[in-house]
């Protein structure tokens, strides 16, 4: 067995070597865990929203193993056995050795060498500690501030202020004894600033805007932030933060669309982490029905000249563009099965109503099977209101298209080729359910994001109309 491991090493050193040669550099994790012997364990590293796999391998009988990273992996990852939480890794220039039981407990783990990788355990032990002796700080000093019982206390406030600074200055202190170009001199302040969202926005709401203003001078095309595993973090604590600083909506708004300026600013050279980073921060600001902001990083992104985006992002964002409010949407030939209750239609033109909403969905699509069924029990409403409804489904086969539109009230149609289908493309949907309002001229009103907002348009409308009778 001995003799195993030793070959195993030569072969490990030689690998380096190599790669070395190739990649630039490369280094190795050695670790010693008696109880993982047997087990597999694997390396991982990241690359921005997404992690890989570096290296894997068979944890030896006496517990021991080796993996090897190269300079492309320079960066954060995370090092686990099956099924169990990762031990978070720091891949430098420098070789680590590790021992101790079991990697998902960093309790039993001891760095015998690697000095940012130590650096990191010890931050990322006694930072929490700090963070949390600060909020009970702060929540006292507000407390002396504010209660007049305490106001007096001038000794007291003065002590909380100090204690309050010399955990301040004791972290700036650690971190600035980190060698300058050590990965972790950049990444705990990062990690800091990340995990740190909430506690300000609850506890210390004095740090937003200082905490707002941290988040825009990242550098979203610095290899650092793309290989720390913190990206998607970034993005959704900085807009978490702005939707949650305690302003109007349309402060929020107007803060977002900074923030957006100073991302794009940031990746105006890298088109590659333009699309991914942009691909996200757009289904985010959807999922949390930020409108406003998702269309306004939808224009900017479209008329960027200096890169050029994905096809399938540019068809996704086109929809501001090409469907926005005020244009003519495109008429719909009526094609493949036709399910109107023995009418005749052949075009959305056809229809002769004051009102046509045209929805996109499908079957297979749960929202879509939580949403639509809304809009058939209020149809009888909305017709007598003067709107149509034409749904659109993307169900590839007859038959589950009948099954779940055969029921509606209003004319519904498919042609069977789902997201390739002419008319989907021509309206430019990117998620179902998609829903337009559009006036007899085909004329964009509204592009409602639930059957809510459409009811509740069907009421203004209606209180207008009545408010005009009584005129």
């Amino acid at each position: 067995m001995r003799n195993h491991q030793r070959i195993k090493g030569i072969v490990l050193a030689l690998f380096c070597l190599l790669l070395s040669a190739t990649l630039g550099w490369s280094q190795g994790i050695n670790g010693q865990f008696p109880q993982l012997a047997g087990q597999s364990v694997v390396l991982r590293g990241f690359a921005g929203m997404h992690a890989y796999t570096i290296d894997s391998t068979t944890v030896a009988a006496d517990g021991t193993f080796q993996l090897a990273y190269t300079a492309r992996d320079y960066g954060m990852g995370l090092l686990s056995t099956a099924g169990q939480q990762p031990y978070i890794v720091v891949l430098s220039r420098e070789a680590m050795h590790i021992k101790g039981e079991l990697l998902h407990l960093p309790q039993t783990v001891k760095i015998v060498s690697g000095a940012e990788q130590r650096a990191f355990e010890q931050y990322a032990t006694e930072q929490p500690k700090r963070e949390q002796v600060l909020s009970a700080w702060t929540f006292l000093e507000q407390s002396y501030q504010a209660d007049s019982l305490f106001q007096q206390s001038t000794a007291t406030r003065t002590a909380i202020s100090a204690e309050q600074q010399r955990l301040r200055t004791e972290e700036q202190a650690f971190l600035s004894q980190l060698p300058e170009t050590s990965y972790v001199r950049w990444y705990l302040p990062i990690r800091k600033l990340v995990s740190n969202v909430q506690a300000v926005a609850k506890y210390r709401p004095q740090e937003i805007p200082a905490t707002i203003a941290a988040f825009r001078q990242l550098n979203y095309s610095d290899e650092r932030l793309y290989k720390s595993g913190l990206q998607r973090e970034a993005i959704e604590g900085h807009f978490w933060l702005l939707e949650n600083s305690g302003v109007s909506l349309e402060s929020v708004y107007a803060e977002m669309k900074i923030s957006i300026d100073t991302m794009l600013a940031t990746l105006t050279h890298d088109e590659a982490k333009l699309n991914e980073i942009g691909d996200y921060l757009f289904d985010l600001l959807e999922r949390q029905s930020l409108f406003e902001a998702s269309e306004y990083l939808s224009l900017k992104l479209l008329n960027n000249r200096s890169c050029t985006l994905t096809n399938d992002l540019a068809k996704q964002l086109e929809t501001y563009r090409a469907m926005k409010v005020g244009n003519t949407a495109p008429d719909i030939q009526f094609s493949g099965t036709v399910l109107s209750a023995g009418k005749e239609i052949n075009r959305l033109s056809d229809i002769q109503s004051k009102y046509k909403l045209v929805v996109f969905g499908a079957g297979w699509c749960q929202k879509c099977t939580e949403e639509i069924p809304k809009i058939a029990q209020q149809y009888a409403q909305w017709k007598a209101a003067g709107m149509e409804v034409v749904f659109v489904s993307l169900d590839s086969e007859e038959k589950a298209f009948r099954s779940f539109a055969g029921q509606f009230p209003f004319p519904s149609l498919c042609d069977y080729q789902m997201w390739k289908s002419p008319i989907v493309e021509s309206y430019y949907v990117s998620a179902t359910p998609t829903m337009y309002l559009l006036d007899n001229a085909r004329k964009i009103l509204l592009r409602p994001k639930s059957v809510a907002q459409v009811q509740a348009w069907v009421d203004m409308f209606a209180k207008q109309a009545d408010s005009n009778k009584g005129q």
